[in-house]
């Protein structure tokens, strides 16, 4: 199930760094005191009174600047806006409301989405209280009093933002056709895969990196199913700064990632596996989605008989974290093997909701704990009591244990190759959750 976006938004050096940490509860972002030292714009999963979403925290947007670096974090500020649900816009109480806040302001506007106007720094709210009502004049709704380094005012601001979850939200996730997300690098193809399984130029598709300005939805129908095709091109190229340009993907990825149920990951076979795409698949691996890694372009090699080992050889080392993933080699222009895509989309789908009995799955465990005793620390070994499959997409499992601390994470992947073994779950991540129960006779 997709989670909502919410995007912090705001001038440079107004808190968004430290308010994303509060929030996400561990130092992610670097926080320093230079108006734009957020290079990066990063992510983190929250949970609020029993709502999750996604927080992405972006870079501060000065709206007429002409310095390069801080205009490229307004077009991702810009991206974040376009791909949220809901923006929280941050200020500064102590540099007041200036011009530069109302052009940001007029930029949310434009964008009709949910606003939650946050005044930051107001440590005091007796002392800071009557310029707060100044940002009144911005007309973007009642500004919360918060200190972000003080964590004051936090849950009051919190309750608006998810109050903002409405309906539209919940009919998307009603709707049951497969999502699929196509993610990877700027040019590696992914408009075009899509262009040839629609039969028509839908997305823009130019040997320019990063062409697609905005995510599209398109529907295929294949064998009489529809499926929504979710594409994730970058920017438009503003300059030669190609880690700048990397940084664009991450946040087009991470939103189709969260509303898709398999994500293909289109690596460029003239170029070779990349530490970039392990960044992009490690997106979909940690959000657990079913994953197909597409090599394409492959038309373009020259191939002997070990050609395709050393290529699978050599994804499988970069992304060594997702050894379940299926791997296929296509060509978007001749359209070689894309009909074998549905297929695999299929089978992922089937996999990602596979649900085992509960007898059945603790036979396999003991079979597996007889065949490779559990880890032991000071003469206490771990004792694994029951086993059980508690949610799909993707299939997760508790297992109940005597001591968690024993449970190392090589006897936890032993145990999900056991599964595999059995049940084949081929393009999903599994997920474990460790509970402990008291053994009476310890």
């Amino acid at each position: 199930m997709s989670k909502p976006i919410v995007a912090i938004v705001g001038r440079p050096n107004v808190g968004k760094s430290t308010l994303f940490n509060a929030l996400a509860g561990e130092n992610i972002s670097i926080v320093k005191d230079t108006p734009g030292v957020t290079r990066d714009r990063i992510y983190a999963d929250v949970e609020w009174l029993s709502h999750k979403f996604t927080l992405i925290d972006t870079g501060g947007i000065e709206p007429d600047t002409k310095d390069i670096i801080l205009s490229q974090m307004r077009e991702q500020a810009q991206i974040a806006i376009d791909t949220a649900d809901v923006i929280l816009f941050l200020t500064d109480v102590k540099q007041g409301l200036v011009d530069s806040d109302a052009k940001v302001a007029d930029m949310l506007r434009r964008s009709r989405k949910p606003v939650v106007l946050a005044v930051n720094k107001v440590d005091s709210f007796k002392k800071y209280m009557a310029d707060v009502y100044e940002f009144y004049n911005l007309g973007i709704g009642d500004p919360q009093p918060i200190s972000a380094s003080s964590r004051l005012g936090i849950g009051d601001m919190l309750d608006a933002v998810v109050a903002h979850f409405d309906k539209e939200h919940l009919e998307e996730e009603e709707d049951d056709r497969p999502r699929v997300a196509i993610v990877g690098k700027p040019n590696v193809g992914k408009s075009s895969i899509i262009n040839k399984l629609t039969g028509e130029n839908r997305v823009i598709v130019s040997d320019i990196a990063g062409t697609t300005r905005d995510a599209i939805d398109t529907e295929i129908v294949w064998n009489g199913r529809p499926y929504v095709f979710i594409d994730t091109a970058g920017l438009r190229r503003k300059n030669k700064i190609k880690e700048e340009l990397e940084r664009y993907s991450i946040i087009r990825t991470v939103t189709a990632v969260e509303r898709a149920d398999v994500v293909v990951v289109v690596i460029d076979a003239k170029e070779g596996v990349t530490e970039q795409d392990a960044k992009i698949a490690g997106i979909a691996h940690e959000r657990g989605k079913g994953v197909i890694i597409a090599v394409n372009k492959w038309d373009a090699i020259e191939k002997n008989d070990k050609t395709i080992y050393k290529y699978t050889n050599d994804i499988r080392n970069t992304l060594s974290f997702m050894p379940y993933a299926e791997l296929m080699f296509i060509s978007a222009v001749s359209g070689q093997r894309l009909p074998k895509l549905f297929e695999k989309i299929d089978m992922v789908l089937e996999n990602q909701t596979l649900r085992v009995q509960t007898g059945v799955l603790n036979e396999i465990i003991s079979e597996a704990v007889a065949l490779q005793q559990p880890p032991s620390d000071k003469g206490k070994r771990l004792k694994i009591y029951y086993t059980t499959q508690v949610a799909v997409k993707p299939p997760t499992f508790v297992v109940f244990v005597n001591d968690k601390e024993l449970m190392h994470f090589s006897y936890t992947r032993y145990l999900e190759n056991k599964i595999r073994d059995t049940f084949g779950f081929q393009g999903t991540s599994l997920k474990f959750i460790i509970r402990e129960r008291k053994d009476k006779e310890n």
